[in-house]
C-alpha cells in the first residue's frame, strides 16, 4: 500500500488521479449577498 496502489491516497496523487480517496476541491459558489454588493461597487 504506497504510491502505486490506485486505492490509496498517496497512489491517486502519484497517478494524478482523482476518486472517492482523493476527491476534487469543490469551488465555494457565490451568495446572493456577495453578488449583490458586487453589482452595488460597479
Amino acid at each position: 500500500m504506497g504510491r502505486g496502489d490506485k486505492k490509496t491516497r498517496k497512489g491517486k496523487i502519484a497517478n494524478g488521479t482523482f476518486g472517492a480517496r482523493r476527491p476534487r476541491k469543490i469551488k465555494k459558489r457565490l451568495t446572493v449577498e456577495e453578488k449583490i454588493s458586487i453589482k452595488k461597487k460597479k
